[in-house]
């Protein structure tokens, strides 16, 4: 089990704040959806990968439009079909990546589509990471550029195993063909990029503008915190701009006012991080909301918009503890 980030493992008894989450968040996905996330066992020999067979992408043939997808034709093949369907000229999607991408799911044998992104209106962003999500997609995608749809077929091997997924109606025998759309792909060296804005306030801290993926510094003030909320760009990005409904894919760093010691830091973790806002303290809902994708934010939270006095157990913050952190704004899912 990996470390819960303290944004998502918020205490109980506030109401705006969501039950206790692992660090991929909901990302809107739907209780009934199959995601690729891996199952429980995946062990699985490197496959060989070919070009097909693979059924036609009869309409929504756009990058980004949802697909409709013939149903297979004859047998799949036993090894991992691969085909780049729209090839894209953004940066190659490499072994631990996390991958934003629209997707469609469907069974080879009957066509019935089991999930898909689209019609959520929420992205996914998984990591291509080795137990944490199919090696179909794991194998199928690396080496692919942002920009590019990408179509799959997956046999059980490379995808739910014997086992299959009962719960999305798929058997231990399906082969599953994927339409997938890579909006993007990140690592933990993935920074903010854009403008840099003018920190002219010396009452407030002040935040490093390096977009090297190193953590970024943050200066606190020898001065009184604020009482209300902070929300400034650092790095103005130029990308759509976030919602309060949205989730996020994003890098931060956390320190405290009272002595600047930093408390929580996907940087410090070597692994990027995403939620929706209705799940995190309300400082960073109401902070983020508004603010472009690709932005560095810096973002202080009085107690009341933080955790005031019940701050998570085990953490370093205390009570009525006012709060700062850079958010690198990485994606919209």
């Amino acid at each position: 089990m990996r470390r819960r980030s303290l944004l998502i493992a918020v205490p109980a008894g506030l109401v705006t704040l969501a039950a206790c989450g692992d660090d991929k968040g909901d990302s809107g996905k739907a209780s009934e959806s199959a995601e690729p996330s891996a199952p429980e066992t995946s062990a699985a020999p490197p496959p060989k990968i070919v070009d097909g067979p693979l059924p036609a992408i009869t309409a929504g043939k756009k990058f980004d439009e949802k697909p409709t997808v013939a149903k297979g034709s004859g047998e799949p093949s036993k090894d991992l079909a691969v085909k780049t369907v729209i090839a894209g000229n953004g940066r190659s999607v490499a072994e631990n990546d996390y991958v934003v991408a629209n997707y469609l799911g469907q069974i080879w044998d009957t066509g019935k589509v089991f999930d898909n992104s689209y019609d959520r209106g929420a992205r996914l962003a998984l990591p291509l990471t080795q137990g944490q999500i199919i090696d179909g997609w794991r194998y199928g995608l690396i080496g692919k550029k942002a920009g590019s749809r990408v179509q799959m077929a997956v046999p059980p091997t490379w995808g739910y195993g014997k086992q299959g997924n009962p719960q999305a109606g798929i058997k231990g025998t399906d082969t599953l063909v994927f339409v997938v759309d890579v909006q993007g792909t990140f690592n933990a060296r993935s920074s903010a990029e854009g403008s840099e804005v003018a920190q002219d306030n010396i009452d407030l801290p002040k935040a490093g503008t390096n977009t090297d993926g190193k953590a970024p510094s943050i200066k606190v003030p020898d001065a009184a915190a604020p009482k209300e909320l902070v929300a400034n760009y650092v790095i103005e990005g130029d990308g759509e701009k976030v919602g309060a409904q949205d989730s996020v894919l994003v890098q931060y760093k956390g320190v405290l006012w009272d002595g600047g010691k930093e408390f929580d830091s996907t940087y410090k973790r070597g692994q990027l991080t995403s939620f929706s806002l209705q799940q995190v303290v309300k400082g960073w809902s109401q902070g983020l909301t508004g603010k472009k994708v690709g932005s560095r934010v810096l973002i202080v939270i009085p107690p009341k918009l933080g955790y005031g006095d019940n701050p998570p157990q085990g953490s370093e913050i205390k009570k009525d503890s006012t709060l700062v952190f850079t958010v690198d704004i990485l994606a919209k899912l």
